[in-house]
């Protein structure tokens, strides 16, 4: 279900960039690929990019984690409760930015890790993103593998480490 495949170095956003650039459309849109998408998605981005206090051109999707668990619903919420506060979006919730937004903030920083949040922070000095109620479901294999509390203490430590200037390098090795 591809109409290219492209090949390049690794690393996600080495790659995010690299397919940016191999592309001419006006929008573009950052998703895992073990994330399930609402079949008018492309419809919902275009739409809400077109509504004028939307100008700065970026946003993403509510999430949900695929798993049963109950935590994982709370999760999610918490997820997208904390990128309506602090205006940061993760790879996991579908980030959308025009071409012509993301190649005037200079695209993807090329960093192992954190490299959503670092373009969350820039483009936030544009504006605000757009946060659908919209919902898109991205896989809680991670949660579910390495345990969900866990996980969220991970995080919580990784983005705090990263806030007072921990390395993206070194935040990468712990992140595993």
């Amino acid at each position: 279900y591809v109409d290219r495949m492209l090949l390049s170095d690794p690393g996600r956003a080495i790659q995010m960039n690299t397919g940016a650039a191999a592309t001419s459309a006006d929008v573009l849109w950052f998703l895992h690929g073990d994330t399930l998408v609402p079949a008018n998605a492309d419809e919902i981005i275009i739409r809400k990019l077109k509504q004028s206090e939307n100008k700065a051109g970026w946003g993403r999707f509510d999430i949900q984690l695929s798993g049963k668990h109950r935590l994982l619903a709370v999760v999610a919420r918490f997820m997208n409760l904390r990128s309506r506060i602090f205006a940061i979006a993760t790879g996991d919730q579908g980030v959308f930015i025009s071409r012509e937004l993301f190649e005037q903030i200079g695209g993807y920083a090329e960093i192992p890790l954190m490299e959503d949040i670092d373009i969350c922070r820039r483009l936030k000095k544009y504006q605000r993103p757009a946060c659908l109620k919209q919902i898109i479901i991205s896989s809680s294999r991670r949660w579910e593998e390495k345990g969900i509390l866990p996980t969220i203490l991970l995080m919580w430590y990784l983005r705090g480490a990263y806030y007072f200037g921990v390395s993206a390098e070194r935040l990468a090795a712990r992140y595993g």
